[in-house]
């Protein structure tokens, strides 16, 4: 496989003729690259005018191979051949370097190019460029490409710092200024012609053409396709994009020039194609496919033109707890989310799932333009930013599963096209249910993303290695301790008045209220609805989600260590009516005895219609749990825990004595609920400990459930 590698342009602000002068004293060889052993001079030619001169050299290498390959290969150094192309006129220098050894086994070439830069006549370009093609080497090609690669990596630095240093020799002998070359006197003319000006191809230089230095302003996020001689410079990348080694260097400048010829149209900021190489660790091919199925999204859905199309609605900006807010110690936009005040329900049932998705999109937008203000601003790069999250509030309430799964559907989008522009992710005050959650929306996290996740519970942020080391102190906002005040809204419950219609929801392909994974439950007046779960292993942990569409109920938890026997049929009596208990299978056997063949497990809890609840409970004990919904009725109609008959007539005749749930109930084995703290302790060495209660609960009983 051909490995290609491609070097930023290089400017070096001295003229050509003084760059040359510093080039020339490299030969035969340099104390400032010890691997360059020697070179002599096989051929050296004039044209007529004496304005080109072709110099061939053969040089020798002292590659840094291990002694075992050399033993094997049979060598102690390298022969490379060397063209030099040194064109007066024209004020340019091609080097063609191809190696003679092993030339059957691995071809190796590399191309340089010494030219006057298009903006300035007394600078000078450099650029590089190198393929690589091992066919075979004594099995030891992965070694030997390794070598290679690094061998072209430190030539790119060496050359850059040799010319540099042969540059200052010549100042110190006094060599500030060389002329130009002039042709020879023509005819005997006494008189000689003035040096054309120069014709070198133009080498257009990112700082001068893409940068936030150049002649527009308003620094275009896009450059237009299809100027494939567009490159970028060394400085620019040092300033605007951080430093790189050269492999990462070349990794950029290839697929950037790999779109500017095959992507139509425009093509995206220099910081957003490096984020999609550093997301597959500079793997080309990974990274390529990676960003054209998110360039293609980002067509298909307008992205580009978010900021400038999309006005966000009231509802969001009275409701959607978050917004920016200055930014941290590395200057970072920073960005603060209270999603414990936030009503996630509330915003998906009024919003809409897209509503929200193109909000947590503005936001990203928002954020990439804000690190390209903030790179201007402190003179370094920033790509990414850093979020504040808040879960003071946090509860089941937020575990809502339509509204998880508009979550996970948000985090995947963000994935997938907005990757490393996370800097640090900050969660401040994680109550015990904060475990639940992170199992739920952890596994589409990238194993990158998540390292860069710090926890803390309760008052720990306030401490050492707390919220101070990453946020200045003046601009820690007032509901976490600080002097600053932060303007974002404190969110509260979305009124149902602003809720869509299911067929609303639905139309918008958010089938939030008819999912699937929800089920439907009828519960007449004495024959209760009830589920049962099995459980193996002490400590997992039960999760329910329901909403009462029509009348009230009560529910309730019960454990037993029997095996329940649900009758299939009953009849009741000489009445010969068949039971409801046909339809809704009742665990609990009518002759047990609660405290004795069952135990109750959760504080019975009365729902009204219209309300929401989430939970969970953590079993203490392997066997079997029973969830139980139950009409609700007058005391003197409850008083009796065994149905009555006339009860049973009257839920089949009277329509008022029948409620309606819509559930979902979700098991999280023992394991996993503890692995969901584990894994982020080991996500960070600085992971603050969430309160005893939530570590010891995986041990003891523990549960909680919000109604709405």
């Amino acid at each position: 496989m051909v490995q290609e590698y491609q070097s930023p342009v290089r400017v070096y602000k001295h003229p050509f003729e003084l760059i040359m002068a510093a080039y020339v004293r490299r030969f035969p060889k340099s104390h400032l690259i010890p691997v360059f052993v020697d070179s002599e001079i096989i051929s050296e030619s004039h044209s007529k005018d004496g304005a080109t001169l072709v110099t061939e050299r053969r040089c020798v290498i002292d590659i840094e191979a291990p002694r075992l390959l050399k033993r094997i290969a049979g060598v102690d150094y390298l022969y490379f051949l060397q063209k030099n192309t040194l064109n007066r006129r024209d004020r340019t220098l091609r080097i063609e370097v191809h190696n003679e050894t092993f030339s059957s086994r691995v071809v190796i070439r590399e191309c340089c190019n010494y030219t006057v830069h298009p903006d300035n006549e007394d600078w000078t370009s450099f650029e590089q460029t190198a393929s690589l093609d091992i066919k075979s080497f004594f099995g030891f090609e992965s070694t030997a490409e390794k070598l290679a690669m690094k061998q072209y990596a430190s030539s790119i630095k060496k050359g850059k710092e040799m010319i540099e240093y042969y540059l200052k020799e010549l100042e110190d002998e006094g060599v500030t200024y060389i002329p130009r070359w002039t042709p020879p006197v023509v005819s005997g003319a006494a008189r000689l012609q003035l040096p054309p000006r120069s014709t070198a191809r133009a080498i257009p230089v990112s700082s001068a053409k893409t940068g936030p230095d150049s002649k527009d302003p308003a620094c275009p996020s896009e450059i237009a396709a299809g100027s494939p001689d567009d490159k970028l410079d060394a400085d620019y990348i040092r300033r605007y994009l951080g430093d790189l080694t050269p492999l990462q260097e070349s990794c950029l400048i290839r697929l950037r020039q790999w779109l500017q010829e095959t992507h139509k149209g425009k093509i995206p900021k220099d910081q957003h194609v490096l984020r999609f190489l550093r997301a597959r660790d500079f793997n080309l091919d990974k990274a390529r496919e990676f960003l054209c199925q998110s360039l293609t999204w980002r067509k298909q859905h307008q992205v580009d033109f978010l900021l400038d199309t999309w006005e966000r609605p009231a509802l969001l900006q009275d409701y959607y707890t978050g917004g920016w807010h200055h930014h941290d110690r590395e200057g970072r936009p920073l960005y603060i989310l209270r999603l414990g005040l936030m009503d996630t329900k509330g915003l998906v049932r009024a919003s809409g799932e897209e509503g929200l998705l193109r909000q947590v999109l503005s936001i990203n937008e928002e954020g990439l333009r804000r690190c390209e203000e903030n790179t201007r601003v402190f003179g370094r790069p920033i790509s990414c930013w850093t979020c504040l999250v808040d879960l003071e509030g946090l509860n089941m309430r937020h575990l809502w599963r339509p509204g998880v799964k508009a979550l996970l559907r948000i985090i995947e989008v963000v994935e997938a096209n907005y990757p490393e522009t996370l800097g640090r992710l900050l969660i401040l005050r994680a109550p015990r249910v904060f475990p639940v959650l992170w199992t739920l929306v952890s596994p589409l996290i990238d194993e990158n993303t998540r390292k860069k996740f710090l926890v803390y519970a309760g008052n720990d942020y306030q401490g050492p290695g707390g919220l101070v080391d990453y946020i200045d102190k003046e601009i820690i906002p007032d509901f976490l301790g600080g002097d600053c005040m932060c303007d974002i809204p404190e969110g509260g419950l979305v009124p149902k008045s602003l809720y869509r219609t299911a067929e609303e929801l639905e139309s918008e392909e958010n089938r939030l209220l008819t999912d699937s994974i929800y089920k439907s439950a009828s519960i007449f007046k004495g024959a209760p609805y009830e589920m049962l779960i099995e459980i193996n292993e002490a400590s997992s942990v039960i999760t329910w989600d329901f909403d009462v569409s029509k009348g009230d109920v009560i529910f309730n938890i019960y454990h037993s260590k029997r095996t329940p026997q649900p009758p299939k049929k009953d009849t009741l009596g000489a009445h010969g009516i068949t039971s409801p208990g046909a339809v809704n299978a009742q665990m609990i056997d009518r002759n047990w005895v609660l405290g004795q063949d069952y135990s109750m497990v959760e504080k019975a809890l009365t729902c009204r219609e219209g309300e929401s609840v989430q939970g969970s409970h953590v079993t203490r004990w392997p066997g079997f749990y029973i969830l139980q919904w139950r009409f609700h009725s007058s005391p003197a109609c409850s008083a009796s825990s065994l149905p009555r008959v006339d009860d049973v007539l009257a839920s089949l005749q009277v329509s008022s004595h029948k409620c309606k749930i819509m559930y979902y109930t979700e098991v999280l084995a023992s394991h996993d609920f503890r692995g969901s703290m584990t894994s982020l302790e080991s996500s960070h060495s600085g992971f603050s400990q969430l309160s005893a209660a939530t570590t010891s609960s995986s041990q003891s009983h523990a549960s909680s459930t919000v109604s709405r």
